[in-house]
């Protein structure tokens, strides 16, 4: 891959996925878009594996790797060995200190900003849907507040309705 090419957006949000309710990337994917192998990626991560606690990198188990392999319906993987490593934005951040060439560098600056604007999105997300549930709270209360109105209104109907009428004092005009 060319230094000067970036890859758009979506291609890069399209390889993450949700696992153990973490948005992860995984190894292949990663060797990919930093054009090395992804047995070279794996090495580098293994002889620096420190810097990688659990927060950061985690290998599939079989059954995650197998719901992933479903996800894509016909097995893209070949014939992988191993089960394949996730990689938090934490670990992907790390990477950069481990894989040195310009191509990674550059690649892990522009995921590393393309989880920055997932995080953005769901933030006003969330920030949104508690704006709208203050907003039907207020009308719920509105609304009650009117059925309200309206009973006490009703009663007043009621009792002028089942009053007795009183003679009219005052002037009379026969």
């Amino acid at each position: 891959m060319n230094d000067n090419i970036t890859i758009p957006d979506e291609i890069i949000t399209s390889k993450i996925y949700l696992i153990r309710n973490l948005k992860v990337m995984i190894d292949k994917d990663l060797a990919e878009l930093y054009s090395v192998e992804t047995k070279q990626l794996k090495r580098q991560v293994r002889r620096n594996i420190e810097r990688f606690p659990e927060d950061f990198m985690f290998e599939l188990s079989e059954q995650e790797f197998e719901n992933l392999r479903s996800h894509f319906g016909t097995s893209n993987w070949g014939g992988t060995r191993y089960t394949p490593m996730a990689f938090t934005e934490q670990g992907v951040a790390m990477l950069s200190s481990i894989l040195n060439s310009s191509t990674a560098i550059k690649m892990n600056i522009q995921i590393i900003r393309v989880f920055t604007k997932m995080r953005a999105i769901l933030t006003d997300t969330l920030s949104m849907k508690i704006e709208i549930e203050e907003i039907k709270k207020k009308l719920n209360n509105h609304s009650k507040n009117i059925e309200l109105v309206f009973n006490y209104l009703d009663e007043l109907v009621d009792k002028k309705e089942n009053t007795v009428p009183r003679k009219k004092i005052g002037y009379k005009n026969d």
